[in-house]
């Protein structure tokens, strides 16, 4: 084998190593945080406790191609610069037929960016939206449900809004 021959073996094995490599950590990342998350706030699997640490309901949100997002609880005093784990500022419930509300997820939103957490890019949502909010960057974390567009994916096609349209009739 020549020397060239070699080197050019060589390079694909370590780039084949290399994009394993991030692959592995990439599919770490979007664990761990999620997880992170989880261990962080799961008090809120009580809604009550949500009301108490200052979060109000917005209707639930529901997307155009299927799936929702569910009912926000908003906590407006967090809405800053900067985002904590344990402090989402949004934190949302999938409503349930029996009138509950399932903890499904978390919301971070920083008004300042691009911003990240555990290392995962916040969305930029630019004004106008449809929240009538100034530009923002956001942050969905499926920690508590499975997203099958993934943990940070805005939608979630196994979530559902039509127990809270049943309750508003």
């Amino acid at each position: 084998m020549t020397i060239r021959k070699t080197a050019t073996t060589l390079a694909a094995i370590l780039a084949a190593t290399f994009v394993t490599t991030a692959g592995l950590a990439l599919a770490a990342d979007s664990q761990t945080l999620p997880q992170s998350v989880r261990k962080a706030n799961d008090r809120f699997q009580d809604v009550a406790i949500a009301i108490k640490e200052g979060y109000a309901p917005i209707p639930c949100a529901s997307g155009i191609e299927g799936g929702a997002m569910g009912i926000h609880y908003v906590n407006a005093n967090l809405i800053n610069e900067t985002v904590e784990l344990g402090k989402p500022e949004a934190v949302m419930y999938e409503p349930m037929k029996d009138g509950k509300l399932k903890l499904v997820a978390v919301e971070y939103i920083a008004t300042k960016g691009p911003a990240t957490l555990g290392g995962q890019l916040f969305s930029f949502t630019n004004a106008p939206n449809r929240y009538g909010l100034p530009a923002f960057y956001e942050l969905h974390v499926w920690a508590w449900k499975k997203n099958p567009k993934g943990p940070f994916a805005d939608m979630n096609p196994e979530v559902s809004c039509e127990a809270a349209m049943d309750m508003a009739h």
